[in-house]
């Protein structure tokens, strides 16, 4: 048992977990790309048995796809597949936003705004890949102000998803879009959040949902 306020060290599922899905939303992982179990072992010096779990971790949010007889490849997503993802996100971000601002007191915003300034800060600095994930952040701690365990777990796959997708357009998005448009649009949309009134917010959430890159 850790003493109160000792964090535990992460275990090899998590470290590999972690690796695997940085090489996946990357792009040194590519969509389709089969992962051998061999040579990941190898790679992350650990054994198969945390690596099948972290795989399997992985397959739980989307990111891998478990194929009968044919092994464990990167998810490969179709243009049907996004579409029906930006509109399942915006079904389930709706009834976050509803389940959510119905008057009961005042909702911690710490996570958006935090996630918002990550955006920010990963603007700045040209790291697109950090603002990707400092996008899915927000997205999840917008959902995650209903308070509602079971829509977040719906969730987190979807938002996943999505991120892999977005993660392999950044350079077609960043010839299109001013690095700061994302900032920009999801500042908008947390300034309706936090007016706390229910029609402002899913207002902006209708304008925020639009099928890009960094939706």
């Amino acid at each position: 048992m850790e003493p109160d306020g000792v964090l535990e060290p992460p275990s090899l599922v998590e470290l590999s977990m972690r690796r695997i899905r940085h090489e996946i939303l990357s792009g040194a992982l590519a969509p389709g790309e089969r992962l051998i179990e061999e040579q990941l072992t190898q790679r992350f010096g650990t054994s198969r048995a945390p690596l099948r779990e972290a795989l399997r971790s992985l397959g739980q949010q989307g990111l891998v796809e478990h194929l009968p007889r044919r092994g464990v490849r990167v998810t490969e997503l179709s243009r049907e597949d996004v579409d029906e993802l930006f509109g399942l996100r915006d079904v389930l971000e709706r009834y976050a936003v509803q389940t959510a601002l119905p008057p009961s007191g005042a909702h911690d915003l710490s996570g958006l705004a935090n996630a918002l300034e990550g955006m920010a800060a990963a603007v700045q600095a040209g790291d697109p890949l950090s603002e990707n994930e400092a996008h899915r952040r927000f997205h999840v701690a917008l959902v995650g102000l209903a308070g509602h365990r079971q829509l977040l777990l719906a969730y987190e796959p979807v938002i996943y998803k999505l991120q892999l997708y977005m993660a392999a357009n950044l350079r077609r998005e960043a010839e299109q879009r001013a690095p700061s448009e994302g900032v920009a649009r999801h500042r908008r949309l947390f300034d309706a959040i936090a007016s706390g009134d229910p029609a402002i917010a899913l207002g902006a959430l209708s304008r925020h949902g639009a099928r890009t890159y960094i939706g």
